[in-house]
């Protein structure tokens, strides 16, 4: 009896584990959806401030959120960001033609939403140029900071977005 006592309270703590994590996913995609509109980007890149238009938009009857930077030009991407289940996973899909996917990791701070790699398709290997997370900081309704984390050669750098909403 009090073996089926202990089972029962360890499948109710990890029944409400699994339903902290699900509505976690959900609070940090009703977050980031409040990103929907147009922004301008700038990154500091060899000493040059470059700024390219961003815009995020909701879709597919608010399942998706995607992300597009530098739409039309040479260097766009587009970040598709959704729920599965009770994780909320990012699909980048690159201009060196792969596909990196992220899961969200618990915030190390509020109004933070930080993606780790979980893997990726078409990706030669893991030290292939690819991007292995994002960190989302919303700073205010109308600034929020991307640092996207880039691997290359099997070194990770970090590039930084500030990102302000197109009054």
């Amino acid at each position: 009896m009090r073996m089926v006592t202990i089972l029962l309270a360890l499948a109710v703590v990890a029944g409400a584990q699994q339903a902290n994590q699900k509505s976690l996913a959900a609070r940090q995609f009703d977050e980031l959806k409040t990103l929907a509109g147009d922004w301008n980007a700038t990154v500091v890149e060899n000493g040059k401030e470059l700024t390219a238009p961003l815009t995020f938009r909701v879709a597919s009857g608010g399942s998706t959120l995607m992300s597009d930077l530098a739409a039309g030009m040479p260097h766009e991407m587009i970040t598709m960001i959704h729920r599965d289940g009770g994780e909320l996973l990012a699909t980048h899909y690159c201009l060196t033609g792969n596909q990196p996917r992220m899961r969200a990791v618990a915030p190390s701070q509020p109004d933070v939403v930080a993606f780790e790699f979980k893997d990726a398709t078409n990706l030669a290997n893991q030290a292939a140029p690819h991007m292995a997370g994002v960190k989302i900081t919303m700073v205010d309704a109308n600034h929020h900071v991307e640092e996207w984390t880039i691997v290359a050669n099997g070194q990770s750098s970090i590039r930084k977005f500030d990102c302000r909403r197109k009054q």
